[in-house]
């Protein structure tokens, strides 16, 4: 089972919207440094909505390959399409990929009965550990708790990383599923309410900035050392909200730029942070030390 800080990892570009695989090696042993205790590759953060097929099978081939076998990598190989799904987690299995992460079926709207029948069909055929994603506020898709269950009896759907921010919501799919089922935050101002109830890890934007503070929360969070993980999380709770002001991955690209640690493009058609936000973020960063 993996556990801990999990950074879903931007996906670093260059000025023309290329990848910018250099920057992404950079950061990948930035955070094996910081202890980061695994990565997802091409996921909501990583832009996964503007990468072609190539891109994307490039970069989770290029993460796993830099990675080599240090920390965990998870794979995002999510689709509205499971033919598709079933396509990008078989380049993930082929790539050496850890685990694959699998978004819910984003515009088309499927019933519970379709969201079962197309993560069943996705394990049956890609034998690798699966984590089922649940985001509504950005699908319009919501994976309600009962399915949830149901898909958890399915031998390699391991996990699923719950971005809803709603704290009944995740501890009802904590007691559905049981132990043996991993639960990951996927809401970074929420997880270590989450974790403290039984959550395993934080697939977190907030690790892109300050890796070793959410390494350090989380590991005291899981171990249930509540009084010691709320004064980690104290420091860095601004960002938690602040890498929010637009929509993400805006803001975190922008604070990796303010870093030095990447260019600043992003892909049409999300456009660079709004200046009149600058200020506010930068001084977060500071505050936290990741400036």
């Amino acid at each position: 089972m993996i556990k801990g800080s999990i950074v879903a990892i931007v996906t670093p570009l260059q000025a023309d919207g290329s990848l910018d695989l250099p920057a992404m090696s950079r950061l990948l042993e930035w955070h094996v440094e910081q202890g980061t205790d695994a990565i997802v590759a091409v996921g909501t953060t990583g832009e996964s909505a503007t990468l072609d097929i190539d891109e994307h099978c490039t970069v989770i081939t290029h993460v796993v390959k830099e990675i080599a076998g240090r920390i965990p990598v998870i794979a995002g190989t999510g689709a509205n399409s499971t033919t598709e799904a079933i396509e990008l987690t078989q380049a993930a299995k082929k790539a050496g990929a850890d685990a694959c992460l699998l978004v819910t079926p984003y515009y088309n709207k499927p019933t519970q009965r379709g969201l079962v029948e197309h993560y069943r069909k996705i394990a049956e055929t890609v034998d690798i550990p699966q984590i089922l994603y649940n985001v509504p506020g950005r699908t319009a898709c919501d994976m309600l708790p009962e399915t949830i269950r149901i898909l958890s009896d399915v031998p390699n759907i391991v996990g699923v990383k719950d971005a809803t921010g709603d704290m009944a919501r995740g501890k009802e799919v904590l007691e559905l599923c049981g132990k043996d089922f991993a639960v990951y935050s996927g809401d970074d101002a929420t997880s270590l309410e989450l974790m403290l109830a039984g959550a395993v890890g934080s697939i977190s934007v907030t690790a892109n900035v300050v890796p070793a503070a959410l390494h350090e929360m989380c590991s005291l969070a899981i171990a249930g050392e509540a009084d010691a993980a709320n004064v980690v999380n104290n420091k860095i709770a601004s960002l938690h909200e602040l890498l929010f002001l637009e929509s993400n991955p805006i803001p975190v690209k922008w604070a990796l730029k303010e870093m030095g640690m990447i260019g600043p493009a992003i892909r049409l058609p999300l456009v660079e942070f709004d200046e009149k936000f600058h200020g506010k973020l930068r001084e977060a960063l500071q505050q936290a030390g990741a400036l």
